[in-house]
């Protein structure tokens, strides 16, 4: 495993992170036994990094960790959450009172008295980014979170904190971002690049769409993403014949690499300096450690050019 400093803190974050969205906890698609033998099998291999959020099975997800991180040594990982989505009728948002409301709850159910990274996990137009950024250097300065991050914010929300006075800065902003979704290389990443933050990146499989499991014209496997009503919403957009024959295109260059299409997939991410991390969520020890083999896979300019042309007017 190779590990990367997370923007301009002191953190080294490992390539591949644990991601808990739509798996671990109370609701989560995951058996508590399985997820412990994922996590497990994760520090077994060198993750350090774990990814989490307070509306992750309204809570479940940071219970679960809570109670399997706490036999480990505190300073033997990197812990991040966030919050924004609702927990109740009336708790959501990225106030002053959410803030310091969420992340409590949030350290009571991780059983821990701080969080290495707390992220705003979107924009919250309703709230003065003043407001916010205020609320957040507070908890930092409380100790209570080491640095801050952001999900899914704009350029233009991103300069907009940076020009804040005496207020902490981000070190991490986390957006979607994968062989078939680069929105994020036309501003997110060279403002962050300039800026001293790392992306951490959520979906770097497309919902699973890049391991090659969905063929085109079939329907999806009866326990996969894409057949599961809790799990399939945001998987539709990956979900066209003309996405899926593009990625089984994908698929003669992984095998003359040697590796599985998710591995080229995850090495294609991390091609990229600005990312830190890649989030990979893993309902079996088995998916931990292929996904974590990706870390160190280097490609070279033409598997790069030869991605390129295989995906040609899909990716977005």
């Amino acid at each position: 495993m190779r590990y990367r400093r997370l923007g301009s803190s002191d953190l080294e974050v490992s390539e591949i992170a644990l991601g808990s969205w739509l798996t671990y906890g109370d609701g989560g698609g995951v058996e508590h036994d399985q997820a412990a033998a994922c996590i497990e099998r994760a520090f077994e291999l060198g993750i350090n990094f774990i990814d989490t959020a307070n509306v992750y099975a309204a809570g479940g997800a940071e219970d679960l960790l809570g109670e399997l991180l706490a036999k480990r040594p505190r300073e033997s990982y990197v812990l991040a959450t966030k919050l924004y989505f609702p927990m109740s009728d009336t708790d959501r948002g990225l106030s002053r009172e959410q803030v310091f409301k969420q992340l409590d709850a949030s350290l009571a159910r991780l059983r821990t008295d701080y969080v290495d990274l707390y992220q705003c996990h979107r924009y919250d137009k309703e709230t003065p980014l003043e407001e916010t950024m205020e609320a957040l250097t507070e908890v930092v300065r409380q100790g209570k979170a080491r640095y801050l991050g952001f999900s899914e914010w704009t350029a233009e929300q991103i300069q907009a904190a940076l020009d804040l006075p005496d207020v902490e800065r981000f070190v991490s902003s986390q957006p979607q971002y994968s062989l078939l979704w680069r929105e994020p290389e036309r501003e997110v990443i060279p403002l962050s690049a300039a800026n001293g933050i790392s992306q951490i990146v959520w979906s770097p499989l497309a919902q699973g769409v890049l391991t090659g499991k969905y063929e085109p014209g079939s329907a999806p496997p009866p326990d996969s993403r894409a057949a599961s009503e809790q799990m399939g919403g945001m998987i539709d957009r990956f979900m066209g014949d003309d996405v899926l024959e593009a990625v089984q295109r994908l698929r003669p260059i992984a095998d003359g690499l040697a590796i599985t299409l998710a591995q080229l997939a995850l090495a294609w991410v991390l091609r990229e300096p600005n990312v830190a991390a890649a989030i990979v969520g893993a309902s079996r020890p088995e998916q931990v450690e292929a996904n974590a083999a990706a870390s160190g896979i280097e490609l070279d300019d033409e598997t790069l050019r030869a991605i390129d042309d295989a995906l040609a007017g899909i990716a977005g």
